[in-house]
């Protein structure tokens, strides 16, 4: 199948299935000399494995990562990294009653169209596991940020009707509760709302953030490969993301130019370059496709978890209507476990884009080979 490349000079190549032996990741691109061991990778993972609360899926799987290339003596040697991560908690007979019935709001009829087959055990590569290689390479991305001072952070912004409130906004506090939410109070509430929708064998949506600092002005294309386009393409190719907005985003429709525009000044508040920086930052940090020094500001719409408890109707391969409860082990919300997976997919398309963005200047290239 095509399509399971991400990246133009670091890039991620992921693969597996859910309840294949186990899914990985190869990233390409990565220069060599960084720091980077399995620990560093592992605490990615360990934030979006399964079975940490009673709002997860309760399928147990450690989720150990193994770099089997790519890293000698704890650095990167500037070739492929290639990680695994072993299945060992695989109930496919879970999935037999569903293997010619298509399962509503899930890819089982469009993989049944696309190919004339379908790996139902769990969903296949359209499975939330597949994101696991998406989680390592970008814990890599991450390392190699850090090393240039950029800062990825995501959390969950609001779940079903529970919304963060900006003056109880406490980052510290999303790494404090199961829901990853920056506020204690809309935390409690969500859990509340969540347990009902147990109740009812229902499913709730959110929101995740995704803030990006520190990442310099000039960074991105301006026709084809906009840093926003980029960042927006990565995180719609999550499974369940359905929209995608930056800095005010579909609020900016409702706005006019005079309060959208972001006034830049030339002394005080946060420096973006010689002094210059923004009065606000509708824009979230991006201006024509170009970052323009300021704070990246990105949101990701969630749907519902799809499977459901409760009867459905559908059809079977043949057309027939049946009724389908669904059967398994599944999230009633997967926004916690999606939020570092949307920090991932940023993360990399960051670290993608700066180092496409080195050869933009006469002057960075001379840089390097005229020394």
């Amino acid at each position: 199948m095509a399509g399971s490349t991400w990246g133009t000079i670091l890039t991620m190549t992921t693969w597996g299935e859910s309840h294949g032996k186990g899914l990985g990741v190869t990233v390409d691109g990565c220069p060599a000399g960084l720091l980077l061991c399995e620990e560093d990778v592992q605490k990615y993972l360990d934030r979006r494995k399964p079975g940490q609360s009673r709002f997860t899926t309760a399928r147990k799987e450690g989720d150990q990562v193994e770099i089997l290339s790519g890293v000698f003596e704890g650095r990167t040697t500037g070739t492929p990294v290639s990680m695994i991560v072993r299945n060992t908690d695989q109930r496919s007979h879970d999935y037999s009653a569903i293997m010619d019935v298509y399962r509503p709001g899930h890819a089982d009829y469009t993989f049944d169209e696309k190919y004339g087959f379908r790996d139902y055990r769990g969903g296949g590569r359209s499975s939330g596991r597949e994101t696991i290689g998406r989680v390592a390479a970008g814990a890599v991305a991450a390392k190699l940020l850090a090393e240039l001072g950029v800062t990825v952070t995501a959390y969950a912004r609001s779940i079903g009707p529970v919304t963060v409130s900006e003056e109880r906004f406490d980052l510290a506090q999303a790494s404090e509760n199961r829901l990853c939410m920056p506020d204690a109070e809309a935390s409690a509430e969500a859990e509340r709302y969540l347990d009902q929708m147990m109740a009812a064998n229902d499913s709730a949506g959110g929101v995740v953030e995704c803030v990006v600092r520190g990442l310099p002005a000039g960074v991105g294309e301006p026709v084809f490969e906009k840093l926003d386009a980029r960042l927006a393409h990565a995180v719609m190719s999550i499974g369940a993301v359905k929209g995608v907005e930056i800095g005010d985003g579909f609020a900016a429709a409702a706005g006019t130019g005079s309060r959208n525009n972001d006034s830049f000044r030339g002394a005080g508040g946060s420096e973006i370059r010689n002094g210059i920086h923004k009065a606000t930052n509708h824009a979230g940090g991006i201006l024509g496709g170009i970052s323009d020094g300021d704070t990246i500001v990105l949101r990701a719409a969630f749907k519902p978890t799809p499977s459901i408890a409760q009867p459905q109707q559908t059809v079977n391969r043949s057309g027939e209507d049946v009724e389908i409860s669904i059967k398994g082990r599944h999230d009633p919300i997967i926004v916690p476990r999606a939020v570092v997976v949307v920090e991932a997919m940023c993360a990399f398309t960051i670290a993608d884009m700066m180092l496409l963005n080195m050869s933009s200047k006469l002057e960075n290239v001379k840089r390097i080979y005229l020394r």
